[in-house]
């Protein structure tokens, strides 16, 4: 089984605290990330880092500049305890014959449906993606992502930490197995705790979070 997943595009570290867990990043990797931008009406904004090609990793947290957004936030960031690596997305060649395909496997990634995030130079950057009430709750099996017509963001010159290898671990895999591989993710999976952890070459060597 392959390291990395099939179709990966990017990795999702949530956290409470913004600017804290960017900083913890550098430190340990020796690389900054690099501003994404606002979640407008959510809440929310990022920071980046390339993972190598099309992948990247997203670090996203309360935005303290936006208003309160009428529901709760995105991957429930206000109720973590600490950054954890929440979830990830794939983006396969075609959003809807990928999901057509894995409901006749067996599992429904849900309905696409649109968001958007302005970027710090103001570029609106929209996509389609999945999940929402489908999402998987261990949030071991991706949802799914289709940037149409938009700037991918490994296209504005993102930082790098090259991806080595992604992982996860569910107490019961048989149940996660099968989603997955309705996705044709490949996802290195083994029994444990529910966790997805990644690893990193970095300046200071490989550097693992989960």
């Amino acid at each position: 089984m392959n390291a990395i997943p099939a179709y990966l595009d990017h990795l999702v570290l949530a956290t409470p605290d913004l600017a804290a867990t960017v900083a913890e990043f550098a430190r340990r990797t020796g690389v900054t990330p690099a501003p994404g931008g606002a979640h407008l009406g959510h809440g929310t904004r990022n920071h980046l880092v390339g993972l190598g090609g099309r992948a990247y990793l997203e670090i996203v947290g309360p935005d303290p500049e936006q208003p309160e957004p009428a529901g709760a936030r995105p991957f429930g960031v206000d109720r973590l305890p600490g950054p954890r690596v929440l979830t990830w997305a794939i983006s396969p060649p075609d959003l809807d014959e990928a999901i057509a395909r894995a409901r006749a496997r067996g599992y429904d990634p849900g309905p696409a449906h649109p968001m958007s995030r302005r970027t710090p130079d103001g570029t609106v950057l929209r996509w389609r993606l999945t999940g929402g009430d489908h999402a998987h709750p261990s949030g071991l099996v991706p949802f799914l992502i289709d940037w149409g017509d938009s700037r991918h963001p490994t296209a504005s010159g993102l930082p790098v930490t090259p991806l080595l290898e992604v992982s996860a671990t569910a107490p019961g895999p048989q149940e996660v197995a099968g989603p997955l591989a309705a996705l044709d993710t490949g996802l290195a999976l083994a029994e444990g705790p529910v966790s997805l952890t990644f690893t990193v070459d970095t300046p200071k060597g490989p550097v693992t979070f989960g």
